[in-house]
């Protein structure tokens, strides 16, 4: 298409490439923007600053943040901890959750670490005292019923023994690290033997679990083996050295090793999940140094770059697909179920802040942005009662509505990913500061004897502009590095003081400014913000998403196929708001974070 812009066209021959080379089994990775191996030797990682390091300016990141903590202030602790009390036999006060989370619903008590693991998180930025009481609360009546159930009776016959561990263990070690409560370490010896009697002796795939003993289907959905990151977490955290060993006791070589060598294990796997596991790969790194899961965290990821919509969302019907058959077009009228939402931005979000913080690669912050402007920042908010947001919908006659369960596994993730926007904005190596989403926000931190504040304002990505303004206690010569997307072509500018920086603002790198800087310096970042057309996938090269910068702009109504240069003629008329004029009458689109009832469309047929 004479319309797709370099990177949409790179991106598109290099989709192509997969598809010639690709069978149902397998396929060989193609270049991209990502390392095609890992590098044998990468520098020290990137550090993320603290979670109380980073303040945001009021808006929709800070208001999601604050009313999911409402939502979880105000559940009371018996209600919270009821479904393991009434498995384990024990006294159990409290109204039931309903939806997935009582005591013989579809997932026990699945959110509970989660939410615990949130309020640490909520404490570490705020501070706040109500906030940790609630931690310590629930941090003592968790270790108390683990006290009563020797035996983890829990876990007994329940189909996620591996997936609500998982989210347990979290909880514990952010409750230890963030919520500042050294009785969660031993809340996490606890569990971890009581846990053990019911897990299996290694991380099993669905497959592996089917050909076991099982009651139904859904006792064959486990996911142990995404145990291994929180496990090495735990170990990075208490230095126990159990937790190491249980690290690579569910390590999940069987995936692993194949993505390590190229080949695609994805079709069919279950989505999220899988992409989680690749948490797993990606720590195992960390913990083990060993290449191999760098390159398997990489690859994986890139394959599902490779089959993801325009938004960043992957998985329709939760479920990843056979390239090279047109499968993510044929999915717009096959289901409304498009993309996990919270969960998917949540695993996604941790698996790219790991994987730029070690390879330093701006890619990883180009796809981190894209799956938060046009999915999580969109969601609809968690309800007091449960109503919780789940899929992303991109059929043509789209809707932005409720789960119709309550409390799925989306309503413990969305609570996380409203905490984990501070520590992906910015991170920091001994030279200075990386700058990775455009956030109004400030960022404070020790450079050297100097005391530094680095703020930054605009309406990214509604406007080009992005200002930023240091404040330093004495002159201090720091890097300040701004990830310059891939989508900005050539158009990209930065000036200090007013007067172009002499820096080479290249699409597809960090552009580096190494200086002395003083206090009021001032530098600003333009973004060129033009209209492109990106295809759902090669095989589809007529049915196209209208993008601006990483945003996709959603047609709102259901109209017929349009011209491309029509398309291209959307003119802004607020905002957040545009208009292409045709024939027939107007067509008005708008971002998915202003999208409300009305019915809308992802994608458009060309004519």
């Amino acid at each position: 298409m004479s319309t797709l812009s370099p990177i949409d066209r790179r991106h598109f021959l290099r989709s192509s490439a997969l598809t010639a080379a690709a069978t149902v089994g397998s396929s060989l990775l193609p270049h991209s923007l990502f390392a095609s191996s890992a590098p044998a030797a990468v520098p020290t990682p990137l550090t993320p600053f603290d979670y109380n390091a980073v303040t945001f300016n009021p808006g929709i990141h800070d208001d999601q943040l604050h009313q999911t903590h409402s939502v979880l202030m105000n559940l009371a602790d018996d209600r919270l901890l009821k479904p393991f009390r009434v498995r384990s036999g024990q006294p159990a006060p409290g109204e039931d959750m309903g939806g997935w989370y009582d005591a013989y619903a579809f997932c026990p008590g699945h959110t509970f670490g989660q939410w615990l693991s949130a309020l640490s998180r909520y404490y570490a930025i705020t501070g706040d005292v109500a906030t940790k009481q609630k931690i310590s609360s629930l941090v003592q009546s968790f270790n108390a019923h683990q006290t009563s159930d020797p035996q983890g009776t829990f876990f007994r016959d329940n189909r996620f023994t591996g997936y609500i561990t998982e989210k347990l263990n979290c909880g514990l070690i952010d409750a230890y690290t963030y919520g500042q409560m050294p009785e969660a370490a031993e809340a996490l010896t606890l569990l971890t033997r009581r846990a053990a009697r019911y897990l299996p002796e290694k991380a099993l795939s669905r497959a592996e679990q089917s050909a076991r003993p099982h009651k139904d289907v859904t006792y064959t959905w486990d996911e142990t083996y995404t145990l291994s990151e929180n496990y090495f977490l735990a170990w990075q955290r208490t230095r126990d050295q159990r937790y190491h060993d249980l690290g690579v006791k569910y390590l999940y070589d069987g995936f692993f090793k194949p993505l390590a060598a190229g080949d695609n294990p994805l079709p069919g796997k279950h989505a999220y999940s899988h992409l989680n596991s690749l948490n797993s790969a990606a720590q195992a790194y960390l913990a083990l140094n060993d290449p191999t899961y760098l390159q398997a965290a990489v690859n994986g990821f890139e394959l599902i770059r490779q089959q993801s919509f325009a938004t960043g969302g992957w998985g329709p019907d939760e479920a990843f697909v056979v390239p090279g058959q047109g499968n993510l077009a044929r999915s717009l009228t096959k289901t409304h179920n498009s993309f996990e939402t919270p969960c998917g931005a949540y695993g996604e979000f941790k698996l790219t802040r790991t994987l730029l913080a070690i390879t330093r690669n701006p890619a990883y912050g180009d796809e981190m942005e894209r799956v938060m402007v046009n999915t999580i920042l969109g969601a609809r908010p968690l309800s007091q009662d449960g109503a919780s947001f789940y899929y992303s919908d991109y059929n043509p006659k789209g809707k932005r509505v409720y789960h119709p369960d309550l409390w799925p596994c989306c309503s413990g993730t969305i609570t996380q990913i409203a905490a984990d926007y501070r520590i992906s904005t910015y991170m920091h190596d001994p030279q200075g500061i990386y700058v990775n989403l455009y956030i109004p926000s400030t960022v404070r931190w020790q450079h050297g004897n100097a005391s530094i504040e680095l703020s930054q304002q605009s309406a990214f990505p509604l406007d080009e502009h992005i200002r930023f303004h240091v404040t330093a206690s004495q002159p201090t010569r720091f890097a300040l590095n701004l990830r310059i997307p891939a989508w900005a072509g050539d158009g990209a500018s930065i000036t200090i003081n007013g007067k172009p920086a002499g820096t080479p603002a290249k699409a597809g790198t960090f552009a580096t400014i190494d200086r002395t800087w003083s206090s009021n310096d001032r530098v600003e970042l333009t973004l060129p913000l033009t209209l492109r057309l990106q295809p759902v996938d090669p095989e589809t090269p007529k049915t196209v998403a209208l993008m601006r910068g990483p945003l996709v702009l959603f047609v709102l109504g259901d109209p017929q196929a349009l011209a491309e240069k029509t398309l291209l003629a959307a003119e802004r008329t607020s905002s957040a708001e545009w208009l292409i004029q045709t024939p027939t009458g107007d067509v008005h689109l708008r971002p998915f974070t202003n999208i409300q009832d009305q019915q809308y469309r992802t994608y458009t047929d060309l004519i």
